[in-house]
């Protein structure tokens, strides 16, 4: 496919080229789209790149029509934020650390034309209150993806305040030319997505914590009786014990105690054990 989806912008951004920013960059990039993913210094530009065509070559492998050169002759990576000058959207996929969000999107934003769109991947963190650092806030909007996002066929997409309401109509198109599948959401701590399997996640830590069951046969109830792909602790070690923290700790400050993370999480944040990404969590990955 070297043809982009029209629903889709040409020229997309993406900055932050880890496990979820490759994986956006793949999504638009197989889809057609030029695509520029801008990291913090050389090492992690060569990781992102890495990433991106690995990710793209084992889509080719699992049929995708193309070959993987003319997919990656339209990726570009660098570390200069001036390369988004001609994008029409730029995605922020940086970790969930407010400041970091802020100066990043600020960093964006002052290099990008006043037609395009910058988007957030957030995942748990207020929308309206980083629209409210930027210049052109009636053009943000947030694009949650969900990891693995070569696999996923879901996007939150998260409507703050500030947002027009064309850009949301716009957004909706972007998901539909993915080939995935949007779920509109207000600006709420995290959203829809995030709140509900955080809330279940942080139950499930829980009661392994009171030696009610295993893990395994925690995440197995789960699977069999309520049909989830994965069980929730599981889910926990893919996506990060420590992303996961972080975002216990945003609901526990904005909606209460019933988010308080478990004793059981940050135990294991501490010891280092965040999941498959260092090979233990709940699981064992190695």
């Amino acid at each position: 496919m070297d043809d982009v989806v029209p629903s889709l912008p040409r020229r997309v951004g993406v900055l932050g080229g880890g496990r979820m920013g490759a994986g956006i960059a793949h999504a638009f990039l197989v889809n057609g789209c030029d695509v520029l993913v801008v990291e913090r210094d050389d090492d992690a530009a060569a990781g992102a790149r890495e990433r991106v065509e690995s990710a793209v070559a084992k889509s080719v492998e699992r049929g995708l029509t193309g070959s993987v050169s003319s997919f990656v002759s339209r990726l570009t990576v660098s570390t200069d934020y001036a390369g988004f000058a001609d994008r029409d959207l730029v995605v922020e996929a940086v970790p969930e650390i407010w400041d970091l969000k802020v100066s990043s999107l600020q960093g964006v934003e002052k290099h990008l034309a006043p037609s395009a769109f910058l988007a957030s991947n957030t995942s748990s963190l207020s929308m309206s209150g980083l629209a409210a650092e930027l210049e052109r806030p009636q053009n943000f909007i947030g694009l949650h993806f969900f990891n693995p996002v070569p696999a996923s066929t879901l996007i939150e997409v998260v409507i703050a305040k500030q947002t027009l309401p064309a850009l949301v109509d716009s957004a909706r198109g972007w998901v539909a030319g993915l080939g995935k599948t949007a779920v509109v959401v207000n600006d709420a701590p995290g959203f829809a997505s995030s709140r509900l399997g955080v809330a279940i996640a942080l139950e499930a830590m829980r009661m392994v914590e009171e030696g009610v069951a295993s893990a395994e046969d925690i995440d197995n109830a789960m699977v069999l009786g309520y049909k989830h792909p994965t069980g929730p602790l599981k889910t926990t070690d893919i996506v990060g014990l420590d992303v996961r923290l972080g975002i216990a700790a945003y609901l526990h400050s904005t909606l209460g105690e019933r988010f308080a993370p478990p004793q059981i999480l940050r135990d294991k944040v501490a010891r280092g054990e965040l999941g498959r990404k260092s090979g233990k969590g709940f699981y064992d990955w190695a």
